[in-house]
């Protein structure tokens, strides 16, 4: 049995055929985990246990002739900032290295009601900090594709997993571009949906008001199943959005005749290198799918990358502030008084990148400050938010590239955070918007790193953006 190369409707026809029981599919997926994980570091635990108890209710079910949902059998990774009940949840920190949640979180509840197998807990950047997967505190992910490169950051151990075919699709969170620019570099999809369309309810806080959950997969169709399970509003989250779920595998007709494609020069502009001439060539692929190719502009990205450092430094800020040694996290045995207890504990668990960012959350809120930076990066945010809707005015997609340049090597840009930074430009855009995004893979570099292609469509209209990716898909692997 050949985990790596199962797709979810080819372990639903296993299953149906009794090639494989869920038990023996979820028994060999922790196998083949436990196996290749050394070489990337990807899972931080494995749960056994939980993935067993899964998979024996999938085949019972199926033994009584029910229907154990669109999942059933499906091993499912988790990155480690989403909670799970009875099973460590580390937000790749110290402070929470022995943090086991009371309860799970609102996806993991639905995708394991659909049958869901959840077989381990994926690395991540400290509280989802980072770009590179280089900032956890239990050692850095590598690329399965060239592993002396990053896969990308934060959720660069969920893109891991499923590049490296330990696990069929897992779920990632997106804060700035960390779901896509993980499944850019290790060629894999990635969809972060519209902020709201999935529950953040047991997704650990870094930005609130960016924070979402989203799928990885190996193909455009299991990423549309896994996020139509988890999609949906959910009564403990009062972010989540109300609109009904929509048929996304309905909207993957490959007809693409007459849908109006939009370049933003913003973008594309001094993008010459084999990042760009593979995203060029993935245009032209669509235009020959009878897309109309339209040169639009997005004037206010160039005040994105400030805008965005400040809103979720800010929010940072204030999350991380609950972890102080009194109740989940780990307390630091320095701590003579409360103060001492209190600075200790921080001092000693966060790492460097959750502290510059804490660091400079605080000034911008701070009295004097406020006026100054945050509510001014607000007020930006709400410029790139009227950018796209006046964009999709006059297109239905916006196409871009999803980072400047494919993997980089570890160690590589540690030294200097702005470079790091620099690497979300092409992202953070839709994360501030909060409009639907995906990356798909679109080709590899001359040294064979993968290089993905963003689509970015008009809030809810996840059905669109699968519409444009799955046909894109199909042209370039038939």
């Amino acid at each position: 049995m050949n985990v790596a190369g199962l797709s979810i409707a080819g372990i639903q026809a296993g299953l149906k055929s009794r090639q494989f029981s869920a038990a023996e599919l979820a028994g060999e997926a922790l196998r083949f985990a436990s196996e290749e994980n050394p070489k990337t570091n990807a899972y931080l635990h494995l749960c056994p246990e939980r993935a067993m108890e899964t998979a024996r209710r999938v085949d019972a079910e199926l033994a009584a002739g029910r229907d154990p949902g669109p999942l059933a059998g499906v091993p499912v990774a988790v990155k480690d900032v989403i909670v799970t009940r009875g099973v460590r949840t580390t937000c790749g920190s110290k402070l929470l290295e022995k943090f086991v949640p009371p309860y799970d979180a609102t996806a993991v509840v639905r995708l394991e009601q659909a049958g869901g197998v959840v077989v381990g807990k994926t690395n991540c950047d400290e509280f989802a900090m980072g770009s590179s997967n280089e900032n956890s505190a239990f050692g850095p992910v590598r690329n399965p594709v060239a592993l002396d490169r990053v896969p990308g950051g934060s959720s660069g151990g969920s893109a891991a997993v499923v590049a490296q075919g330990t696990a069929v699709v897992s779920l990632g969170s997106d804060t700035g571009g960390s779901i896509r620019q993980p499944a850019s570099f290790c060629g894999v999809v990635g969809v972060p949906p519209t902020y709201g369309r999935v529950s953040a309810y047991g997704l650990v806080a870094f930005a609130s008001s960016l924070d979402h959950i989203g799928p990885f997969s190996r193909n455009v169709a299991d990423a549309a199943t896994l996020l139509k399970v988890i999609a949906g509003r959910d009564d403990m989250d009062a972010t989540s959005a109300a609109a009904p779920v929509q048929d996304y595998h309905a909207a993957m007709t490959g007809d693409l005749r007459g849908v109006r494609i939009g370049l933003p020069k913003e973008y594309f502009a001094g993008l010459e290198s084999e990042t760009g001439d593979r995203v060029h060539a993935a245009v032209d692929v669509l235009r020959k799918l009878g897309c109309e190719i339209v040169d639009i502009s997005l004037p206010h990205t160039e005040y994105a990358i400030s805008a965005y450092y400040i809103i979720c430094t800010a929010e940072a800020s204030s999350n991380l502030a609950r972890y102080d040694g009194v109740r989940y996290t780990t307390r630091s045995s320095d701590a003579a008084t409360l103060q001492d207890m209190y600075r200790h504990t921080r001092g000693e668990g966060f790492g460097a990148e959750c502290k510059r960012r804490i660091m400079l959350g605080t000034y911008v809120l701070s009295h004097g400050y406020y006026d100054a930076y945050y509510l001014k990066a607000q007020r930006v945010r709400n410029l790139l938010t009227r950018d796209f809707q006046q964009a999709f005015e006059k297109v239905d997609a916006v196409v871009a590239p999803v980072s400047p340049f494919p993997a980089f090597k570890l160690g590589e840009k540690l030294a200097d955070p702005l470079q790091m930074y620099l690497s979300d430009i092409y992202t953070i855009t839709g994360d501030l918007a909060g409009i639907p995004c995906m990356s798909v893979p679109c080709g590899t570099t001359s040294a064979g790193l993968p290089v993905g292609m963003q689509i970015l469509t008009r809030h809810f209209d996840e059905p669109g953006m699968f519409r444009v990716a799955h046909a894109y898909e199909r042209a370039v692997t038939r």
